[in-house]
């Protein structure tokens, strides 16, 4: 493996901040395929491939350089999750979502000047925090209920679906507040994760992507100081803020997706080329591979969506028109790798089996199909889709 210091354009806080985040990967890839099985069939959460990650210096190569970290670009970290998902799903997936929860405030801190967001970027950069995810259990709807107390909130909530929870440092997530007069808001604030109301379950049990760890999270009676809350949204409908998640977000977490059908596809080439190709093994072949270019483009044209700079709701249309065709492509992808390799596919030991199970959360995230295509829908006729999630 290539010292990962001599790609490193700086040093911060004493670590190595490389900038070829994607050569990097590529570094990884053996130990990260060579590990994945332990965790998947033993439940277990990727821990080791964590700590090889911050020590490689991953975790803070979305911020920006003027901040201390590797300045990746959304390409970049993309590309970086591709690779890594192609040698252990689970890992990139719940790695994903502390990349993208670095993107979204540099890239606020590059094109909006929001300077509020530095001091999280250089504690990821300088202290090489995890930063976790609930939109998967809150998108646009929000949940949990924060009592308004003295001084800020009191939060009782539970948040579904938080990989990596247990490596976490920092929650981002949000609670619906009520108002005297009934009227609702979603406040936005940064949980402390080693706070004693916090606490992590041991609940996920699951068909695929079994190593990400996305044991629910639990908040009871959490104090949020006003000072805390970023910023407060009516629930139900898009805000602003949501428009950059979306944009930026999905291109990373669908990268992953990508990345696990490229490899069902090469894992089942290489079995299936060392038997007789007849007319069958051909049209399996020749489907499988359209099918996996069909995801890449889609894939790519979220990337070209998100580089514009310019989250809207036009944005969030292709982003996510992009995201349904990346999953049902790949899907398609892991069902022809699975026929095509024939029966050493059953077989845990050759590996595809765990990536056609991996593939299938692709089904889950937001927007899923029917709200995307009800969005999509929407924005064909020229109708409101800010209540559509």
């Amino acid at each position: 493996m290539r010292n990962v210091a001599e790609s490193a354009l700086a040093t911060a806080g004493g670590h190595a901040v490389p900038t070829d985040v994607v050569g990097v990967a590529h570094d990884l890839a053996s130990v990260l395929g060579e590990r994945a099985p332990k965790f998947d069939e033993g439940d277990r959460f990727v821990a080791d491939n964590y700590a090889l990650l911050k020590q490689a210096g991953l975790v803070q190569a979305g911020v920006p350089l003027e901040l201390g970290g590797g300045g990746a670009g959304l390409r970049e970290l993309s590309e970086m999750l591709r690779i890594m998902a192609q040698s252990c799903g689970s890992t990139a997936l719940a790695f994903a979502m502390h990349t993208h929860q670095v993107a979204i405030p540099a890239w606020r801190w590059r094109y909006q000047n929001v300077a509020a967001v530095e001091p999280l970027l250089k504690r990821v950069a300088t202290e090489r925090i995890i930063l976790l995810s609930s939109g998967g259990s809150d998108w646009i709807g929000g949940s949990g209920k924060a009592e308004k107390v003295e001084g800020g909130y009191r939060i009782t909530a539970r948040k579904v679906f938080t990989s990596g929870a247990a490596a976490g440092d920092i929650l981002m997530t949000g609670a619906i507040a009520c108002a005297e007069d009934g009227t609702e808001k979603v406040i936005h604030f940064g949980v402390p994760m080693r706070a004693p109301e916090v606490s992590v379950m041991d609940n996920w049990h699951t068909l695929g992507m079994r190593g990400t760890g996305s044991n629910d999270v639990v908040i009871d009676g959490l104090f949020v100081p006003d000072a805390s809350v970023a910023f407060s949204r009516a629930p139900g409908h898009w805000h602003p803020v949501f428009q950059i998640i979306a944009t930026i977000a999905f291109p990373l977490i669908y990268a992953v997706y990508l990345g696990v059908a490229e490899s069902a596809r090469d894992i089942a080439v290489e079995i299936t080329r060392k038997k007789q190709a007849g007319e069958t093994t051909l049209t399996l072949a020749g489907r499988m591979d359209t099918a996996l270019r069909a995801a890449q483009m889609a894939h790519r044209s979220m990337i070209e969506t998100a580089e514009r700079n310019t989250p809207s709701a036009e944005s969030v249309n292709e982003v996510m028109i992009g995201r349904s065709l990346v999953a049902r492509h790949g899907l398609e992808v892991v069902e022809l790798a699975m026929e095509l390799a024939g029966g050493a596919s059953f077989y845990r030991d050759k590996g595809l089996e765990r990536r056609f199970r991996d593939m299938q959360a692709a089904r889950f995230h937001p927007l899923q199909a029917g709200p995307q295509a009800r969005y999509t829908g929407a924005m064909a006729l020229g109708l409101p889709v800010d209540t559509i999630f």
